[in-house]
């Protein structure tokens, strides 16, 4: 009598399941299908220097991002350390205000942890600046030059610093350069390194200072214009891009403002609003 009972009820939900149209195996499926979609309706959360990152992003957020089935939430940080600790910890899905070098560099002083970067989208050279003097060669003996502090972008402002033959530095230095690889200080210059963030302030208190592009435009100043010297774009390492957590570029998510970002109305964009202080990765 139980084993008949039993089979009716089984009879019932076959029944049930194929008036619904399907098995427990295609509910299954829908199920999935609904995740999916749902995971796809959540908003990227992105990590971003305000300028001109956060510009950028938010251009695609206003314009780009509905069209291509997704949504973009802009966290902004003042330094370059929490968004990638906050990426690692799982509080941000993404991150768009470094180059390679420096990923490399913050996931080895860290002592591990892995991040993926994923594209670059754009370069913002680095540039000189100075109150007190209109060209590089009016720098005095003695002078006082402040540089960012954290490790590839020192090795980066001393190599532009000698591409432009202000100083010489020890064969094979690279990016990871310091003031102890200067090997001809012609003119005894005496470095400053600084929180990249207080390079522009520092300007009142230096001769010059080599100011990364970001912080150089959130002050007002216009690196093609206002800079003494400039990085060139060509064969540059610095661009800056997205990073993901490792298996989080699959995100569809992610792919799709991936794409947003290298096609063309972002470079368009870039090219309109920045006027070669900002240099689009896209070719």
């Amino acid at each position: 009598m139980r084993r008949s009972m039993g089979a009716a009820v089984a009879a019932v939900l076959a029944l049930v399941l194929t008036a619904c149209g399907g098995s427990s195996e295609t509910a299954g499926t829908a199920t999935s299908g609904a995740s999916a979609a749902a995971a796809a309706d959540t908003p990227l959360k992105v990590g971003v220097s305000p300028v001109p990152h956060a510009e950028i992003l938010k251009y695609v957020g206003d314009n780009l991002a509905a069209k291509a089935g997704i949504k973009v939430e802009i966290v902004e940080f003042a330094d370059y350390v929490q968004p990638n600790v906050q990426l690692q910890e799982g509080q941000l899905d993404a991150n768009y205000f470094q180059h390679r070098p420096y990923l490399a560099d913050f996931l080895k002083s860290k002592g591990g942890g892995e991040l993926t970067y994923v594209q670059d989208v754009h370069l913002e050279p680095l540039g000189l600046y100075s109150k007190k003097i209109k060209a590089v060669t009016e720098l005095a003996n003695d002078a006082t030059v402040a540089l960012p502090n954290d490790a590839t972008n020192l090795g980066r402002s001393l190599k532009l610093l000698e591409d432009n033959g202000v100083i010489t530095l020890k064969e094979g230095a690279g990016t990871a350069a310091t003031e102890r690889d200067v090997a001809n200080n012609p003119k005894n210059l005496q470095f400053k390194p600084l929180e990249a963030a207080q390079l522009p302030r520092s300007l009142e208190d230096v001769d010059a200072a080599v100011i990364n592009g970001n912080y150089a435009l959130e002050a007002g100043l216009k690196p093609a214009g206002d800079s003494l010297v400039l990085e060139k774009a060509d064969g540059n390492p610095y661009a800056n891009g997205l990073v993901v957590r490792p298996g989080q570029e699959n995100d569809p998510r992610v792919k799709k403002l991936a794409e947003l970002l290298a096609g063309p109305e972002v470079k368009k964009f870039i090219e309109t609003t920045y006027q070669g202080s900002v240099i689009s990765s896209t070719g």
